[in-house]
């Protein structure tokens, strides 16, 4: 009898700092719940002028994860909104420095991590 794989789950937690909002994003952001990340992230621009998203235990990013990292990011430039990606992982970071989107997305500080 075939097994079945485990569920795919991406858990946000929203936490709010002054004028900044943080995104504590735990799982894997791949195809199936890009969405979930996007809308709860798209809704609250409007209303901040900096947006953090706090990869600490976000373990993958597949291809549609990156595509809405990247979505995220032109709809907060189109809004006059920063978006920051702090504490990549090792997998997240290597993917994003392949594409090139490394220096776009993120704000690599020392050690590789941003405080904001």
């Amino acid at each position: 009898m075939p097994t079945q794989a485990p569920p795919v789950s991406l858990t946000i937690d929203c936490e709010r700092q002054g004028d900044v909002i943080i995104f504590h994003c735990r799982g894997k952001l791949v195809s199936g719940v890009c969405s979930f990340l996007y809308n709860k992230v798209h809704a609250v621009i409007p209303e901040h002028k900096k947006i953090v998203l706090d990869l600490t235990d976000l373990e993958w990013m597949d291809s549609m994860g990156m595509g809405t990292m990247v979505r995220l990011y032109v709809a907060c430039k189109k809004d006059g909104c920063k978006l920051q990606l702090i504490n990549l992982g090792a997998r997240v970071k290597e993917l994003l420095g392949i594409t090139n989107l490394l220096g776009v997305l993120a704000d690599i500080g020392e050690k590789g991590v941003t405080h904001y």
